[in-house]
């Protein structure tokens, strides 16, 4: 039994008529740091309960699609948040509407539930209405964004103290934390986080001491200021704050080590945002690899994949695989597993029909999609991971050691004719099949058009030359200072061939090189600029330079 499974099948509560309700802990910001258990819950969810809409976009990838998002705060922009009691009373009213503990209501709050929260109020209330509740812990924002701020908020082991403390809780002492040995987190925001600071101060603690405020914490937005203590009121008082939304704030001499221990703001793309001219089912792993190197990404369609206008070439072609007709069969895209694998799917075939052949695939990632499959490549080019680079590779047709001499080459409509051409002077049959067609998508939004032209974004990420062609025809030339970066020499030559100056190209024909590549190419613009004395830039904040301030990060 899986656990989404054993979750909806829990053993019922005797007498209650009602949905069961489980506390979850969202983590403080980066869904990444959702727990395996959270990630369970929400799954199994018929409703979910959360304080801010937002939140529904960074949970519905772990959620059914049927399920329902119910908001648990202002209701308009600039409303005022809901009491506790009111949360509550929404909260019992929403596991009431379901007749049967067999429903599942999850209240996500952010952080850890049992900390800093108003868990106490509404478990009491669903007690006091016969509503089954659980709790599920979560990562804790006091915890978790100081490290991600490269704050620890101990030195050493069984060293020091450590107080977390609610800006505005009128009932704190603030002279018990007034020692430079002891780490404070104040949680808060606005004008609560400045005047718990100022009463820190007012206690008696060194207005030296150091603070980091940090706002947005574990996001890609995330931004950290370090100050003291006097500085850190005055900034927050004036709005000259360089994290003006900051909701945590870590005074202690643990702060210091902030400039060594710096390990999110500082990664290669941090702060990017990343331009992906994708259809939006493939962008996954690269928009997953661009956030993890701490990028944003914007994923723009420039093709759409569609069956071929006749299919029976393609009928013929898998006929034929299956009767002994081919010695290989080349796939030079992922999207050519895909349409094979949907052909085989729909005339009731499987994998075991490959038996006997040769399979080629032109990278990695295709020979991935292969391995998804249950296929294992036989021909994977070690260097350039292109057609020419598969052509290196592939043996020439020996008529003693291989009994068949004909090559099912499933391709896109538009693909040039590089390996077809070299294949037959190698001594091969070639069957060059139509699997797929690439149409060009609609224009991405004027907003979106503009961003593209005027340098808004800081890279953009090309896949293939058809993404060169089709973003260049819907949306315009990128800005010169815009990073370009291409999966491959043809796709480069494309690119260069549309006025672009390619800055990367990546090693492998895969997605997840040409990030490695980027995030590398970033990098070293930062060790540069770094080593000359110069500030460490995007490439959107150098545009109103020219071109020639690209080797800014």
């Amino acid at each position: 039994m899986t656990t989404e499974a054993a979750l909806t099948t829990a053993p019922l509560v005797d007498g209650t008529t009602a949905a069961r309700v489980a506390f979850v802990g969202a983590g403080p910001g980066d869904p990444g740091l959702l727990t395996v258990r959270a990630r369970d819950y929400l799954a199994a969810a018929d409703v979910v309960l959360l304080d801010t809409l937002h939140r529904a976009d960074e949970v519905r990838p772990w959620t059914r699609e049927d399920v329902e998002f119910v908001v648990a705060g202002p209701q308009t922009e600039g409303g005022k948040p809901l009491t506790e009691a009111a949360r509550a009373k929404l909260l019992v009213k929403t596991a009431t509407r379901f007749s049967s503990p067999a429903h599942l209501v999850v209240r996500l709050m952010d952080g850890d539930p049992s900390a800093f929260s108003g868990l106490a109020a509404e478990a009491m209330a669903c007690r006091e209405s016969s509503v089954a509740f659980e709790i599920v812990p979560g990562v804790s924002t006091a915890w978790s964004v100081p490290a991600y701020a490269g704050v620890p908020l101990t030195a050493h082991e069984r060293s020091g103290a450590l107080h977390m403390l609610t800006a505005g809780d009128p009932a704190t002492d603030w002279s018990l934390s007034v020692h430079d040995d002891i780490t404070v987190v104040l949680l808060g925001s606005g004008a609560d986080l400045k005047d718990g600071l100022d009463a820190l101060r007012a206690a008696g603690r060194s207005a030296e001491s150091p603070v980091a405020l940090t706002e947005h914490g574990t996001t890609v937005t995330q931004h950290t200021s370090v100050l003291t203590l006097a500085e850190a009121i005055t900034a927050l008082e004036n709005g000259t704050c360089g994290a003006p939304e900051a909701t945590v704030a870590v005074v202690g001499p643990q702060v210091e080590l902030r400039a060594e221990l710096s390990w999110y703001e500082t990664k290669p793309l941090f702060g990017w945002s990343i331009l992906v001219p994708r259809t939006k089912d493939q962008a996954g792993p690269m928009t997953d690899r661009i956030a993890a190197y701490g990028a944003t990404s914007s994923v723009v369609p420039t093709i759409s994949v569609e069956p071929p206008r006749t299919p029976q070439q393609m009928d013929r072609a898998v006929r034929g695989l299956v009767t002994g007709r081919y010695e290989w069969i080349g796939f030079t895209s992922v999207n050519a597993v895909k349409a094979v694998r949907e052909k085989f799917e729909a005339l009731g075939l499987d994998a075991r029909a490959f038996s006997g052949l040769k399979l080629a695939a032109v990278g990695g990632a295709t020979a991935d999609a292969l391995r998804e499959w249950g296929l294992e490549p036989d021909l994977v080019p070690d260097g350039e991971q292109s057609a020419r680079g598969l052509l290196e590779a592939w043996p020439p047709y020996d008529d003693v050691l291989d009994p068949i001499d004909r090559v099912f080459l499933p391709r896109a409509d538009i693909a040039t004719e590089t390996l077809v051409a070299g294949l037959r002077d190698l001594g091969w049959e070639v069957d060059d099949i139509t699997a797929y067609r690439t149409v060009r998508a609609a224009p991405p939004p004027a907003p979106v058009r503009e961003a593209i032209k005027s340098g808004v974004f800081d890279a953009v990420c090309f896949t293939s030359s058809s993404t060169v062609r089709n973003l260049v025809g819907i949306a315009g030339k990128p800005h010169p200072t815009t990073v370009v970066a291409c999966i491959g020499p043809a796709t480069a030559k494309t690119a260069e061939e549309h006025g672009l100056k390619v800055d990367v190209v990546a090693s492998e024909a895969s997605a997840i090189a040409l990030v490695d590549a980027l995030a590398l190419h970033a990098q070293m613009l930062a060790d540069q600029a770094q080593k000359a004395g110069e500030p460490v830039l995007r490439p959107s904040q150098k545009r109103a330079s020219g071109r020639r301030s690209r080797a800014r990060r």
